[in-house]
């Protein structure tokens, strides 16, 4: 057996035994450009503080990749949380969150798939972001507003302020 082991290792340190070329990376998913997405969040954060919010702000691309995260001073740890959730949310119904909470008031199945993921907030906050041919390549989240109305105005003050750009 040390032989055999031996002749393997001997084998493999000379190329003689093929090996498998590793797979190539998946190609990126679409999603806002990081310049785009922390600008989104930063008019976020800045449409939230001229309201007295102290917020945070997630921004994620079409695989649910965070690409961006801001919080602003005095932001709690819930918020963060909070934002982050509500992008994915978001992203995962290709829906803002707000809508998306509504609806399932009058719809038991949505309402059992929110609640299956503890990670879900269908709270207002969570916005999808489209590029100009209206696919889906990410989404923006807010939290820890008082009060998620005032989550999703900011979310919508930031999409309104990169829209035209997003690719």
């Amino acid at each position: 057996m040390k032989h055999l082991l031996a002749s393997m290792t001997l084998l493999a340190a000379t190329g003689a035994i093929a090996q498998t070329p590793p797979a190539p990376p998946p190609p990126p998913a679409r999603g806002p450009a990081l310049d785009l997405a922390l600008e989104a969040a930063r008019t976020a954060v800045d449409n939230c503080s001229t309201r007295q919010q102290k917020v945070s702000v997630s921004v994620v691309d079409s695989a649910g990749v965070l690409k961006a995260l801001l919080a602003s001073d005095g932001a709690h740890a819930r918020g963060v949380a909070s934002s982050t959730n509500k992008a994915q949310t978001a992203l995962a119904f290709n829906s803002a969150t707000g809508a998306l909470g509504e609806k399932a008031k009058t719809d038991p199945e949505l309402a059992a798939k929110i609640a299956a993921n503890p990670n879900f907030n269908a709270r207002g906050g969570g916005v999808v972001l489209t590029e100009k041919g209206g696919a889906v390549i990410g989404a923006i989240g807010v939290g820890g507003a008082r009060g998620s109305d005032i989550d999703e105005a900011c979310a919508l003050a930031s999409i309104a302020q990169v829209q035209s750009r997003l690719q």
